[in-house]
């Protein structure tokens, strides 16, 4: 049994979904009568979809009643599902695929922790399922990022306490989400938005078996 395991967000780690939520929150702000840039999306990344409403919301200056509310969630994710529908392995970030295949062959345990409620859907469309350890994701929390809340789940499943877990992540949010639950955090970007990581790395072609275990 390694010393440390690994947990993984999806999202902007293992396969770059984020675009395909952009386009569908941008949808639901034009509806609505703005705009909305991939530079304010930055700030979605890792939050959960209610959350990411509310955030739309009060950028538009838009009061609504919970049933209106509802229906853009609903309207959000059809179309968000709608994209991803064709997804395959070629849309895995760079070295990714091989790591998890290397990982799972040194028995290392690594576990999702991502606030998606599609994570499973993206895994199974991208053949990686039987691959993880756990699979914790949007429909297994109540609280999310940076509540810690998904990360010490996941480290629940897979027997490991927080503190040897070494948490993935390219969002602001999962980085104090991983900080404040008492994990290492690595994180996949800028050093700009992510600087509160215990490791900033460019690119997920930097995150390499000889980096986790520099770090084991």
């Amino acid at each position: 049994m390694a010393k440390k395991a690994i947990i993984f967000d999806l999202d902007g780690v293992i396969v770059d979904t984020a675009k395909y939520h952009y386009i569908a929150w941008r949808k639901i702000a034009n509806d609505l009568g703005f705009d909305f840039s991939e530079k304010e999306n930055e700030a979605l990344k890792g939050v959960s979809r209610v959350q990411s409403l509310e955030y739309l919301l009060e950028k538009g200056d838009i009061d609504l009643s919970q049933t209106e509310k509802d229906k853009l969630l609903v309207s959000k994710n059809e179309q968000y599902l709608s994209l991803i529908s064709d997804m395959d392995e070629s849309e895995m970030l760079p070295g990714i695929q091989e790591l998890l295949f290397a990982l799972h062959k040194a028995k290392i345990s690594f576990a999702l922790g991502s606030a998606s409620k599609n994570a499973r859907r993206i895994l199974e469309a991208l053949h990686l399922t039987d691959l993880f350890s756990a699979i914790v994701d949007g429909t297994n929390v109540s609280k999310a990022k940076p509540d810690p809340e998904v990360f010490v789940i996941a480290a629940r499943k897979i027997c490991y306490v927080p503190k040897n877990c070494i948490v993935i992540e390219d969002s602001k949010a999962g980085i104090e989400a991983a900080n404040s639950g008492n994990m290492i955090s690595v994180g996949i970007g800028s050093e700009e938005v992510l600087g509160t990581a215990d490791y900033v790395l460019k690119d997920t072609s930097e995150l390499t078996m000889k980096f986790l275990k520099s770090l084991m």
